[in-house]
């Protein structure tokens, strides 16, 4: 028969800023995890648009034999602090907390596994963790920090046009000059601080020196035999001109962040699992 595994744990990591709510998924195995990962949520709504997927994910990867940590940023979802007091810096020294708590309990290597704006926080991550980072496995990757706030206020805003709700500002320039101007902005209940902003801007993944991790690039497609786009294919190949050890899948299925029910989308779920089973 085979094992069902054991059960999540839930539990708040206690920090001086205020707790972190956290999601430990133990492999299913009684032996030592031949890995540990740490889950990177998206961005705003896109983290609970995708929380079942995450769910899901975590407990696919610890029947395969990994320990699984789900981590709700500062500001984010159960964990302590308003989203308003979010800041990059902060986020990536949460992840340092869970890098943290993983080597406590074993010696496993660790991973990431970042979504969306996720993944770009994962890649920054890496480049300053303090031990190294096993893989870093990206679904649907923001790889420009700029290019992404400006997609997610010109979504928002329309989002405002559509329910009738008041907007902040004509436009994202507008949004932009309000945040220039040391003031934090509401779109559709989530208060981004100038600092947040300005720190998201200055992001260019594909800029960067190629991580020591392996790297597996998971990207979204609504058609069989598709390729990536001229944009996504450059940066790409910049990487792999800078020594990457790339890997790239292209996945089929719904864009489950952007969807207003928490969809499944399992051929997400195969393409990780076969990532970590290896070659």
């Amino acid at each position: 028969m085979a094992s069902t595994g054991q059960a999540a744990e839930a539990f708040f990591l206690e920090t001086e800023s205020g707790s972190r709510f956290c999601l430990h998924h133990p492999p299913h195995s009684s032996a030592e995890p031949v890995g540990a990962v740490i889950y990177v949520h998206p961005f705003a709504e896109e983290m609970n648009k995708s929380r079942r997927m995450a769910a899901m994910q975590s407990r696919a990867l610890a029947k395969q034999g990994y320990a699984v940590l789900q981590m709700d940023l500062f500001g984010c979802g159960d964990s302590a602090g308003d989203f308003a007091d979010a800041r990059w810096d902060s986020w990536k020294d949460d992840l340092h907390r869970a890098q943290h708590w993983l080597m406590m309990r074993s010696e496993a290597p660790i991973s990431l596994w970042g979504l969306r704006l996720g993944a770009l926080l994962a890649l920054d991550f890496a480049r300053d963790a303090r031990s190294e980072i096993d893989n870093i496995v990206l679904w649907q990757p923001v790889f420009n920090g700029a290019q992404y706030l400006n997609q997610f206020f010109r979504l928002l805003l329309a989002n405002d046009m559509i329910t009738g709700a008041e907007q902040k500002g004509g436009g994202t320039q507008d949004i932009r000059q309000m945040l220039l101007a040391g003031q934090s902005v509401e779109i559709a209940g989530y208060e981004i601080a100038p600092e947040l902003a300005a720190a998201i801007d200055k992001l260019d993944a594909a800029a960067w020196e190629a991580p020591a991790s392996s790297l597996h690039w998971l990207e979204s497609t609504g058609q069989a035999n598709a390729a990536l786009s001229p944009a996504r294919k450059k940066i790409a190949d910049a990487w792999e001109q800078k020594g990457a050890r790339l890997s790239v899948g292209m996945v089929s299925g719904p864009a489950f962040w952007t969807t207003q029910d928490n969809m499944v989308a399992p051929e997400w779920i195969s393409a990780t699992g076969a990532i970590f089973q290896g070659p």
